[in-house]
This record gives structure tokens, sequence and C-alpha cells, in this order.
């Protein structure tokens, strides 16, 4: 088996937004919402690739606040056949490390009340909770806002 994890391209885009939409559904970013991402000079998409599969991905955003850098996950994804295997994990340490490299102090990522997985992971991974954002999917689906410092 071979594993790999590259940059993300628009020529990826049909598998992306196929997976996001299986990761998602109801709140899944659009096409259009992804190819501006994939397109967006401050975000950071990475592909993790099984046997040249796209397993997963994830995307990150740079904003500069009083000359501080700061990321921002906006979506982190692993097609169900995948899941369990460790691969958001390797995904979400990997866009850390960019981040760290170009600078960036501090991550945030949200995600939903409801999403166990997702909330193992990121407080396995450091993050801790900042804020409870009411109505944040939509009308009574709740989210948490989380950070970390990355340096």
């Amino acid at each position: 088996m071979s594993i790999t994890t590259r940059r993300a391209t628009v020529n990826d885009l049909e598998t992306l937004c196929r997976i996001e939409k299986e990761c998602f559904t109801l709140e899944a970013f659009t096409k259009e919402q992804i190819k501006f991402l994939l397109d967006n000079s401050n975000a950071i998409s990475l592909i993790f690739l099984v046997d040249d599969e796209i397993a997963g991905f994830i995307i990150g955003l740079i904003y500069h606040h009083n000359r501080t850098k700061t990321g921002h996950v906006c979506t982190i994804d692993v097609a169900v056949k995948y899941r369990r295997k460790g691969i958001g994990l390797k995904l979400l340490s990997e866009l850390e490390q960019v981040f760290v490299r170009m600078g960036v102090k501090t991550c945030y990522l949200e995600a939903r009340v409801d999403n166990v997985a997702a909330l193992q992971l990121y407080r396995k991974h450091g993050y801790v909770e900042v804020e409870r954002l009411k109505n944040y999917y939509h009308v009574g689906v709740h989210g948490i806002l989380f950070m970390k410092k990355l340096s």
C-alpha cells in the first residue's frame, strides 16, 4: 500500500466535492466554495492518497491580524471507507506543520457539538474549546470553536 500527501489542485475538485458531501451532507461546502478555497493564495490544501486514491483532504486559510498570522481549518474530510485509520490526524498534523513554517502562531477550527469523532480528534490533538456557537451550522445545530497555540 502506497501512502502519500500532496497539495490539492482544481483537477481534484470533483473528488473533493464528492468526499465533502459524503462527510457533511447538509453543511457541505459547494463546488464553488471549494474551488474558491483551492484558488485562494492564502489557502493550504492537502490531499492524503492511498494507492493513488484520494482518501481525505484538508483545507486551511491563513489570516493576518495585527502582524500576527492565524490559521483556520476550513474543512477536514476523510472518505467513509478510510475512516478510523488515523488519516484525519495525519492531515491535521501536516497542515499545522505547514502553518508553523509559514509563521502561524494559533490555529482555529469549528465542529458540530454532536460530531463525537471530530471532537475527540481535536481534543486529542491539543485543541481547546474557546466558545459555543449557537445555531452555527443552521437553526438548532450548534458548533464549538476550538483553538490551539502552534508555537
